[in-house]
């Protein structure tokens, strides 16, 4: 089935493709990671197989991303349990706020996921069960107009990879590759599991 190091390196690629477009895929919630060893599952929203990125949206007043400007070393955790794969990535994140990348990704969504910047920060503490959604959203989609107090709220987590971790659970024996890039390029190496 994976042969060569470049049919790993594909398969990575075709998967990270996949979870970006199909939200019933187990690895389009993976885990990530910032440099305070803290985790949290996010939706991953693009895979850019030229630039080797990663794409999610997150809250500007979330605490991950102060951690990430503080130190944007960062991992992401990819497991599919159906085709036995497990793909570990590390790279460098970057919080992009009012930059195009932000506005065609605020542009695509809908207004009714937009709605989630609205409500008070990330953490915020609150003495009852909570959304954080302003009474008058709680289950109700805001119009555009509703919504341009939470454009500022809304930024895109770019993350670059640069270390891929595949591991591939087999009843034959596990396989293993890592991948680490320099420059624009990819090495590879096989490695016991």
């Amino acid at each position: 089935m994976f042969e060569t190091l470049e049919d790993v390196r594909r398969d990575c690629a075709n998967r990270l493709i996949r979870a970006a477009k199909d939200r019933k895929v187990p690895m389009h919630t993976p885990a990530v990671v910032t440099s305070d060893v803290d985790a949290r599952t996010m939706v991953l929203r693009e895979f850019d197989a030229e630039a080797w990125t990663l794409r999610f949206h997150t809250d500007t007043r979330a605490p991950k991303v102060a951690a990430i400007e503080a130190d944007p070393r960062m991992a992401v955790l990819f497991y599919d349990k159906g085709a036995k794969v497990q793909i570990r990535v590390r790279g460098t994140g970057r919080i992009l706020r009012d930059d195009p990348v932000t506005q065609a990704a605020w542009e695509k969504g809908t207004n009714f996921a937009k709605r989630c910047y609205l409500g008070k920060g990330p953490g915020a503490v609150s003495q009852v069960p909570t959304s954080g959604l302003p009474a008058a959203f709680e289950g109700v989609e805001p119009s555009d107009e509703d919504l341009h107090p939470a454009w500022d709220n809304f930024a895109v987590l770019l993350v670059e990879l640069e270390a891929l971790d595949w591991f591939y659970l087999a009843h034959t024996g596990h396989v293993r590759a890592q991948f680490e890039r320099e420059g624009g390029e990819w090495k590879g190496r096989w490695v016991s599991p």
